[in-house]
């Protein structure tokens, strides 16, 4: 008898998961009668999300970021550059995005995602014009010298929500960095000090007697959304991207003022309550958001 239950239960998942493949629009509109998702979350919830500040040794400031599957790994490296004549007392910002084969299935090897330079771009935009960094503080000597950060995203797990994976691991990482001790050499040009180096007596005292963090103004943070006749998804999975077209994307700063929202393609909206309905979801997600990054870096204080 229970064997016999036991081939029951098997044969009746293998339907369920033959319809699945089949109908996925059908499968999910059924959840979605009974306000509930395949994975058990209710429509406005996002998944669990995890924050590891220090995730590459070798970078000046890194961190590893999981919004459910989707994990991105952030890393800045910091060089001394010669600024813009339109800008010598700032610093500069590089942002890449990076998609490598082992993220998903659908990244073919040799072909860069397209949605990759897509989403450098939405970065890029967003951490500029949210003002999180003051490119002033990226100067060194005006007009001669000043900091370039590059940083660089790498996806290692594609399961949804990339730039909102994204953003976080970036706002991670700019909280982790540390900028490099720098000095004058000889010939007047700003070097970089090792740690060795600094235990030596130096010619010319170095202009900063130590590492040093970057001060973040009011951080932005993200929540994606899809929308899909009357009801509002948070945080989708990429099999909901996949057959759900309308994707909205919210971004607040931490004082929950409204940076950006993008909406690639879908229908047009038909009712603005949709977009503020969008925005209070983000709202909270900000709260969560800034909570999972504070816990990161107490832990890191701490170790």
């Amino acid at each position: 008898m229970t064997a016999a239950n036991g081939l029951s239960d098997f044969s009746s998942e293998m339907e369920v998961d033959a319809f699945r493949r089949l109908f996925p629009l059908r499968y999910h509109e059924q959840h979605l009668l009974k306000s509930v998702r395949p994975d058990a979350r209710k429509l406005g919830s996002a998944r669990y999300t995890t924050v590891a500040l220090g995730a590459v040794a070798s970078a000046d400031g890194s961190a590893l970021a999981k919004i459910g599957s989707t994990t991105m790994l952030a890393a800045i490296k910091m060089e001394v550059m010669t600024p813009t004549v339109e800008s010598p007392d700032e610093g500069s910002l590089a942002i890449e995005f990076h998609m490598p084969p082992i993220c998903s299935p659908l990244v073919r090897p040799g072909r860069p995602a397209d949605v990759a330079s897509v989403i450098s771009k939405q970065l890029s935009d967003t951490i500029l014009s949210s003002g999180m960094i003051d490119l002033k503080e990226l100067c060194l000597v005006g007009g001669k010298a000043a900091w370039m950060a590059y940083l660089d995203i790498y996806c290692l797990d594609a399961d949804g929500a990339l730039f909102d994976a994204a953003l976080l691991s970036t706002v991670a990482a700019f909280s982790h960095l540390n900028i490099p001790v720098v000095s004058l050499n000889d010939d007047g040009r700003i070097v970089l000090v090792s740690e060795d180096t600094v235990q030596l007596k130096l010619e010319k005292e170095p202009m900063n007697t130590e590492k040093r963090k970057l001060k973040l103004n009011s951080p932005p943070f993200s929540l994606t959304c899809i929308l899909h006749k009357n009801y509002i998804l948070a945080d989708p999975t990429a099999e909901e991207e996949s057959i759900m077209e309308t994707v909205v994307t919210v971004v607040l700063d931490s004082s929950y003022q409204l940076v950006s929202l993008y909406k690639p393609g879908g229908p047009v909206l038909g009712h603005t309550s949709i977009i503020q309905d969008c925005v209070a979801l983000a709202r909270q997600r900000v709260k969560e958001l800034q909570n999972v990054l504070n816990e990161a870096i107490s832990d890191m204080e701490i170790d």
